[in-house]
Formats: structure tokens, sequence, C-alpha cells
């Protein structure tokens, strides 16, 4: 494959590269860098937590008055049903104050959200649109104390009446109560619970109830104990705090009952008659608050490097013996390979996220076609992954950029450290990420078995294949007879081959997976112990099929680019990532023959050569996000302060 020249940095059309960059949704992007810009640029760090929650309360009615929220919704209550529209909006709310992006994610996402797609047309004439304008402010109460990650045995319940006609929801015992609910401190008047629903003597698995936590005057409303989290490690502009209910009463009608429902006489239906299906069914619908989470680490992220970036360009250590003038830091190799391979992830990631979006949209937009099992349950995979992925990207890049800016990046006047502190989180809520990946690998699991049960051939054939070079393998140590065959080399054109490791790696690590998952299905096997100790393999898994996911987004988006000039440089953010990715699962490779010593030695030196030639692009890479001036304003960057000084005039 023949490399295309990069132009010089003051040639590249920025208009193409922005092009590329926005994506399928650059309107409602340039519409929410607007609205960013001609708003208030820093929230006092002095505010008290009272006065901060009251700040980002009014930011939302300001959010609310925008318009932008309403696009999201069916255009039954005024919508425009733009649902990625207002995902790619949501996420660029990162580049301001993420307390602001949490507390919208909670009213409109999880909360407005859940109405939207668990209730019916009777719960959306009478509360969507004043959930769509700030009247009706909600929480989304699905964590409990004792129940974070297992939300199919939470503990809270809704007992039906069928005297009164009323479910009655009742917190158990302490640890069942609701915890770390957005909204719920200060602000919520409802909260979307999510409860165990009992009919007559049977449990009929988790559903999701309206349930009114304060009444017109602010107060807790009968049975309701509302707690306050307090002060957080970061994003206390959003009021956190916990739910009890002591045998609440709410209407038969509260029930969001489009998977389910239940007749005044307690007779329960429901479409889906399975309940592990069914409750399944429920949260992919839910699925939207994974995708923006990630898309909210991203925008944090590609904040975070146009801090450093910007700064290393402007910070000079030690002088040049040739030349006697002090060099930025940027100019340094090591500050390179901090940077700019984070860079490289976090541009994979952005296309990656966009390719995301685009596939919930086409699923979920009013009017779409209806989705098939598979198409909903391989877009429930990928953002499980890639919500894991990218939020663990943020929070290692926040902190390489916190570094990479020195005591600088360490003051709260220079922004990284609420970066660092506000997404901290963001590794736990819409699911703890080590579970997400099990989830993820969990699905891939029974993708292999529902292969093997079709019985087809042409699939089962290279699954077998792996299987049986596995079992060899290890039992022969064939693996290392790849160490012996001839030097082939990994040249910086060789994208082919580049991803085919990254493919084998995510088939090889499966195979593992399965087979150390085998005896689980004798008889008289302890499964716990079995699924317990592969659990390391399992993750690994998850993590090589997301990194496909990753490449396979780059390289669509690449051929998607017509201007030569800025596909050249792409190219190269490209192979930076791949090649990092290689570089960081080498012993792996090494273990396992795929790659020789040799060629594991020269990944170093091809990521070197890469970070060298993307050095003078780092500033038009960063600058392509187009990160409002006034969302980046901040002392460390401030122009006057770094003019040059004639040291001799001092």
């Amino acid at each position: 494959m023949t490399r295309g020249t990069i132009p010089a940095p003051d040639r590249i059309p920025a208009a193409a590269l922005r092009a590329v960059v926005d994506g399928r949704w650059a309107g409602v992007r340039q519409e929410t860098r607007e609205q960013l810009a001609a708003t208030e640029m820093h929230t006092d760090p002095d505010l008290s937590s009272a006065e901060y929650r009251a700040h980002i309360t009014d930011a939302l009615k300001l959010l609310t008055s925008s318009g932008r929220p309403l696009s999201g919704f069916d255009p039954s209550v005024g919508g425009r049903g733009d649902v990625g529209g207002v995902v790619t909006a949501f996420a660029m709310l990162a580049y301001g104050d993420l307390s602001l992006l949490v507390k919208a994610g909670v009213q409109w996402g999880l909360f407005g959200g859940a109405v939207q797609v668990l209730g019916t047309e009777r719960h959306h004439e009478e509360y969507l649109r004043r959930i769509i304008d700030g009247e009706l402010l909600g929480c989304f109460a699905m964590t409990e104390a004792g129940h974070g990650s297992d939300v199919q045995h939470l503990h809270t319940t809704a007992t039906y009446d069928p005297a009164a006609c009323e479910f009655v929801v009742h917190t158990p015992y302490p640890q069942a109560r609701k915890e770390y609910i957005g909204n719920a401190a200060r602000d919520g008047r409802m909260a979307v619970v999510f409860a165990q629903l009992v009919t007559g003597d049977e449990r009929r698995g988790v559903h999701a109830f309206l349930v009114p936590v304060r009444d017109a005057a602010g107060h807790p409303m009968p049975g309701v104990t509302i707690g306050d989290d307090g002060r957080k490690a970061g994003l206390n502009g959003v009021d956190n705090g916990s739910l009890s209910f002591d045998h609440v009463r709410i209407p038969r009608q509260n029930l969001l009952n489009r998977f389910a429902d239940v007749a005044e006489d307690g007779t329960y239906s429901s479409p889906i008659e399975n309940e592990t299906a069914r409750f399944f069914t429920m949260l992919g619908t839910l699925v939207r608050g994974r995708i923006s989470v990630a898309g909210g680490a991203g925008g944090a992220a590609q904040k975070a490097l146009a801090l450093a970036i910007r700064f290393g360009e402007r910070r000079r250590q030690f002088a040049d013996p040739s030349t006697g003038e002090e060099i930025a830091v940027l100019d340094y190799l090591a500050h390179q390979r901090k940077l700019l391979p984070a860079l490289a992830t976090t541009f994979a990631l952005h296309f990656t996220q966009d390719d995301l979006v685009a596939r919930m949209h086409a699923i979920q937009a009013p009017g779409a076609a209806p989705a098939g099992a598979r198409e909903q349950r391989i877009l429930e995979q990928s953002a499980a992954g890639i919500k894991a992925i990218a939020t663990w990207h943020a929070t290692h890049t926040i902190q390489t950029c916190r570094e990479a800016c020195g005591g600088a990046g360490y003051l709260e006047e220079n922004l990284l450290p609420g970066l660092k502190a506000d997404t901290d989180v963001f590794t736990t809520f819409e699911g703890d990420n080590t579970v997400l990946l099990q989830l993820l690998a969990k699905e891939l699991l029974a993708d292999y078995g529902r292969t093997i049960r079709k019985g087809n051939p042409l699939e089962i054939a290279p699954l077998a294949g792996r299987q049986l070079a596995g079992v060899l393998a290890e039992r022969t140590g064939a693996a290392s007879l790849a160490r012996r065959l001839p030097f082939r080399g990994l040249d910086l054109t060789d994208r082919a081959r580049r991803r085919t490791l990254l493919q084998v790696r995510r088939d090889d690590t499966l195979a593992a997976a399965v087979r150390a998952l085998a005896p689980a299905l004798r008889k008289g096997t302890d499964e716990f112990t079995v699924f317990n100790a592969a659990q390391d393999l399992l993750l690994t898994a998850a993590r090589a099929h997301v990194d496909t996911l990753v490449e396979r987004s780059f390289a669509d988006a690449l051929d998607r680019v017509e201007d030569a000039g800025v596909r050249a440089l792409l190219e190269r953010v490209y192979d930076l990532h791949v090649l990092s990715v290689i570089d960081r699962e080498r012993a792996w490779y090494l273990e396992t023959g795929r790659l020789t010593a040799a060629e594991s030695r020269s990944l170093r030196p091809l990521v070197d050569v890469l970070c060298a030639e993307l050095r003078p692009y780092a500033r038009t890479l960063v600058d392509a996000f187009r990160i409002p001036e006034n969302r980046l304003a901040c002392p460390m960057l401030d122009d006057e302060a770094w003019a040059p000084v004639d040291p001799v005039a001092m």
C-alpha cells in the first residue's frame, strides 16, 4: 500500500479535515459549539455545593431553552426524533462543565428516555412534554446500595394491591435503598424506580415504575426518605442522593408497561414470556445511556489533549546545544510518546463512537424499521465494550495530560484537575467497566454457541480450526515454531497484516476462553469455580474484540475521506493507533508466536517514527475537534504569559 504525502501543516485543508471529524451530525456539532461559545466560560471554583448545584440547575434551564433536548424525542411530543443528533450534542457538553453533562443526561437521557422507551402513549401524553421542558425534573432510580451491577436481583419491591388498584413500593432493608441517584438530593420530583414486580404471591422480575418523590413545595412525599450523598470527588454540581420507600402507594397506571402490564384484577401479561428475556429486552432499550457516557468520555479526552498539546508547544525546557535556544517540550520524543498515541486512539474512538451512534439511530429513531434480535444484540454488545474502553481511555489520557503539563497541570485554574475528578466515575456509572466486559464476553460466547448449533460448516470450520490449533500449541509447543519462521518485519505500509494481528488475537483469545470453560459443561462440575477461574481470559477476549471494532471504524472512516492530504494525515494517525495497540499487547503476541522477537523489537521504533512524523501536525489534529476557545482558556495557555523574554534585559 502506497503511503500518501502529507502536506505542510498550513496546507492541510481545514474545511475538509473538519468535515471528516464532524461526520454525519456536523450541523448539530456546529450549533452546539456556538451555544458553548456564547455561554459562561467556567464555573467559579469557590462556589459552595448548594450554590454549585443551583448554578447547574440554572444552566439546565438555559439548555432547555436552546431546544436541543427536544430534538431527540418523538415528533408526537414536538420533537424531531433526532436520536443520534441529541447524543452527539450531549457528548460535546464535555467541553464545558461535566456536571451539566451528567445532570442533562439524567434528566433527558435516563429519566425522560426511560419514560419514552419503557412507557406507552398514556405516559408520553402525561409526562414527556413536561420532562422535556424541564418542568418535571426526575431521577433514574435503578442502583441499590447492595445491588449495583446485578440489576436483575434488585430487592426493592412493587407489590400489586388489586383492592386499591395500586402498587406498593417498598424498600425492605437499608441496603436496598436506591443510592447515588442523580437529581435525588435537591431537584427531582419524580423517579423511574426499578423494582421487583409482585402480583399475588408471584414475583415477575424487575420492572420500571413512576414514583413521585417530592410534592410541589419540594418536600418528600409521604413514605419517601431522601438522603444527600454530599461532596464527591467530582461532579459536585449534580445532586446525587438516596431514595427509600416505606410502603409508598402509586396508581396501577404508573407501571411503565411497554413490555408488561397488570390488569385491574392483578392478572399479569407480557408479549415476552421468558422473564430473563423480558428483562434484557427492557435493558436493551436503555442502551443510549452507555453510548452517551462513551461519547462524553471522548469529549473530555479531546479537551485534555487540546490543553496538553497547546501547553507542550509553549513550554520550553533546556537548550539545544547547537543553537542555544530552549526546546519546546513537545519536541522531545518522550513527550510525544505520552501524548500522540493517546491522540491517535482518541481519533479512533471518535470515529467508533460516530458509528455506534449511527447504528443506534437506525434502530431507535421514530419511524425506523423494527430491529432484528441480532442487530439489537450487536448494538448492545458494542455499546458495552466501547463504553468500557472509551472511559478507561479517558481516565488514562487525562492523567497523562495532567502529568505532561507538570505543576501547571495540577492547578485547578488550568482545568485538567477538574476533568480528572469529574470523569473518574465514568468507569463506574452506566455499568462498571469490568462487568461490562464480562457481559460482552458472555455474549461473544453465546454467539459462538449459536454458530455451532446452526451447523453452518463455513462458519464452524474456522472456529474448530482455532480450537484445534490452540490445543496442539498447548500440548506440543507448536506456537514456538512461528518464531523460527523467516523474519518478515512490520513496515509502515503493511496495514493488512496489522489488521490480521488484531483479528487473530480476537479469535484466539475467545477460543482460549471457550476451552477454559468447557469443563463447566460436564455433570457435577462447579460452574462458578470454572467461570471464576476463566475471568481473566474472558476479559482479554472482550478487550481484543473491541480493539477490532475500533480499528474497523477508523479504517471505514479513512475510506470516506476524499481529500488526499487529509487522508494522508489521518492514515498516519490510524497507523499510530493500531501499532500502539499491538505494542501494548506485545507479550501476548510473543507468547503465542504471532510475532517473532525481531518483529516485536521493531514495534517501538515504528511508533517513534510515526510520533516524529505527526509532531508538526499535533496542533492541527487537536484543533480539528474545534473546541470553543472559551472552553480552553486558562492561565497556562495565556499567550501574554508566554511572550518571549530577553534574559539580558531582566
